[in-house]
């Protein structure tokens, strides 16, 4: 592991990954590695409702590690990898809030009164997938509830969340070893952070929020139709 992302989901984390695999470190886990497979819900289950984590199996193969669940357990991973650098992701803490508060938290929220349709919808995923199924209760456990003690729907709560987050990296973790870094900056600080050369193309930009509520349809039909 040579990159452990500190950053929380939606302050640019999926442009990170895709710029961190570029300059080679990569594979970089992701929320999206957990989606694409399935057993790896269950894995963070586990970790979150209190067992005992085996982090070089959770990251096995990979490189790198940024945004939730990763993100949750920074100062675990930072003690069990002490040679990996840390970087952490911020933005606008407004921008962010009206982000995750559209993306995530909102499907979060959603879950606590599903209509019949999403009820019949839940129900094919857990037969087809059970391990998927268990989607809700795992980002319960390792983001909504030991992040934001549940309180996902409390604006300045959250808000206020986020701050001691940025301000609890700071103080934790060594300057020369962590980079504070607004993706907006490109490629200059992270690659002289890296000691890595600077690529002749754009940095990366992934996940606008319209992109990330499209994607959720289609892979429930693919689940549904094909099972994982």
């Amino acid at each position: 592991m040579k990159v452990i992302g500190a950053g929380f989901g939606r302050t640019g984390t999926a442009s990170l990954k895709a710029a961190l695999e570029r300059l080679g470190l990569g594979p970089c886990y992701h929320m999206s590695a957990v989606i694409a497979e399935p057993r790896r819900v269950r894995q963070w289950l586990d970790i979150g409702e209190g067992r005992a984590p085996d982090w070089d199996d959770v990251f096995a193969g990979y490189r790198s590690a940024l945004d939730w669940p990763a993100a949750s357990y920074w100062r675990e991973l930072a003690d069990h990898y002490p040679d990996a650098k840390v970087v952490l992701t911020v933005r606008d803490p407004e921008r962010w809030y009206d982000s995750v508060a559209s993306t995530i938290f909102a499907r979060a929220l959603a879950e606590r009164r599903l209509p019949l349709r999403r009820r019949i919808v839940r129900w094919l995923v857990k037969r087809r997938s059970p391990d998927f199924a268990l989607y809700p209760r795992m980002a319960r456990a390792t983001v909504m509830d030991r992040v934001f003690g549940g309180r996902i729907d409390d604006r300045d709560h959250v808000l206020d969340v986020f701050d001691r987050h940025i301000a609890e990296v700071k103080a934790t973790i060594p300057a020369g070893r962590l980079l504070v870094f607004d993706v907006a900056a490109g490629w200059e600080p992270l690659c002289a952070f890296l000691g890595v050369p600077v690529p002749d193309e754009p940095f990366p930009q992934s996940n606008e929020r319209a992109a990330w509520h499209g994607k959720r349809p289609r892979r429930l039909a693919r689940l549904i139709l094909r099972g994982r």
